[in-house]
């Protein structure tokens, strides 16, 4: 419940302050306001939605809320996905609020959806808190991961499997937040193969997940990592993560050899016509298609066949998508990329269009009347 009612004149805008205590002066009415976005994104209200019976109860009133979706459907650019009803002089204060807790959260939840459908045999891992600004935009994010997940695993995807933190591991069915080794532990510990030993020492229940790219020697350290672990393989709880920078290729790769591997093991995926932007993913430098078959190629031929890759860096609806065209041997994504890349995209927009049962909306968004009639219509044709 933040911000809690006693902080909501704090944190709204102050044209809302002026109008409640103009309204609490000159008389209340009950209005109507209709919640929509400018562009498609999956409905994730159920963090607002909490918030707003939240503040009816501490405020002792009932607003009545339409919701025309559930959770993680689709909603098109400019459909209504609230109608939130009641006291005026009790809604107008919480516009700003309510609008930062749902816009981003849906289209991160249709980010999160598109990538999940675009690699619906590969599992995701949620790694965005490192990115948001602060634990409230974390919340919201994660949230929204799970959404858009739930949604991908209706069409047969895997989807997300777990984020990175406790406090919102909850909302993928995790007790605790999951993760691999940051590249600080191999610094310490001087060597790939000595912090997968010392992490295995601490958390010998564990699956061990091993960062391969610190050294610049992806393959030779991940080959190092797998002899030194062969149960661990066997068992299928091994696994290397790829989390190579932009600024070179993995070891052992160019770009020669990077068309030269997918021209083996996927030879559509460069014999088609591509973007530059698919290119990159596919065979420049960084966690690229080719990257990741170069591995997996070289565990093979070890004889690791069992031994997993997770792939980060970079993993946007664009890179999925690309992975998918290059049929890329991933396990598992690690990810933050979700989060939008556009903020002018995420802004909701909230407009009063009844007060006391009366149509009224601004001049230019007479759609969201229509769109309120034809609903209406529709419900009481579905009554008889």
């Amino acid at each position: 419940m933040r911000p809690v009612v006693g902080d909501i004149p704090r944190y709204t805008d102050a044209y809302f302050r002026k109008s409640k205590e103009t309204v609490g002066k000159f008389g209340d009415v009950r209005a109507t306001y209709a919640v929509f976005m400018r562009r498609p994104v999956l409905f994730t209200g159920a963090l607002v939605l909490n918030w707003l019976r939240g503040v009816e109860a501490e405020r002792g009133v009932v607003f009545d809320i339409e919701t025309p979706f559930t959770e993680g459907e689709w909603v098109g650019a400019g459909e209504p996905m609230l109608y939130i009803s009641g006291s005026l002089f009790h809604l107008v204060d919480l516009e700003t609020l309510y609008l930062q807790k749902l816009g981003a959260s849906c289209v991160a939840a249709y980010n999160a959806y598109m990538m999940a459908k675009a690699l619906p045999k590969t599992a995701f891992l949620a790694m965005d808190a490192r990115h948001c600004a602060g634990v409230d935009m974390a919340e919201l994010m994660a949230y929204a991961a799970s959404v858009g997940s739930e949604a991908a695993k209706k069409i047969g995807a895997v989807g997300f499997i777990g984020n990175a933190t406790d406090a919102t591991a909850h909302f993928f069915g995790q007790a605790n937040g999951l993760g691999t080794m940051p590249h600080a532990l191999i610094g310490y510990a001087g060597s790939t193969l000595r912090a997968a030993e010392m992490l295995h020492e601490t958390y010998p229940n564990d699956a061990l997940t091993v960062l391969a790219d610190y050294y610049g020697q992806e393959v030779t350290d991940s080959l190092a990592v797998a002899r030194r672990f062969p149960a661990l393989v066997a068992e299928g709880k091994l696994a290397f993560r790829l989390d190579t920078h932009g600024g070179r290729y993995i070891e052992g790769m160019d770009l020669q050899s990077s068309y030269a591997v997918l021209d083996r093991c996927v030879p559509n995926a460069i014999r088609s016509y591509r973007t530059e932007g698919e290119l990159r993913h596919l065979v420049g430098t960084g966690v690229t298609a080719a990257a990741i078959w170069h591995l997996r190629e070289a565990l093979d031929e070890a004889g690791f066949h069992k031994a997993k890759i997770v792939a980060s860096s970079g993993f946007n609806v664009e890179k999925c998508q690309t992975m998918a065209i290059a049929d890329a041997p991933i396990d598992t994504v690690g990810t933050g990329s979700y989060l939008p890349d556009r903020w002018s995209e995420t802004y909701a927009t909230a407009d009063i269009i009844e007060y006391d049962g009366k149509p009224s909306v601004k001049v230019g968004r007479e759609f969201l009347l229509s769109k309120r009639r034809a609903e209406r219509t529709f419900a009481a044709a579905a009554r008889t």
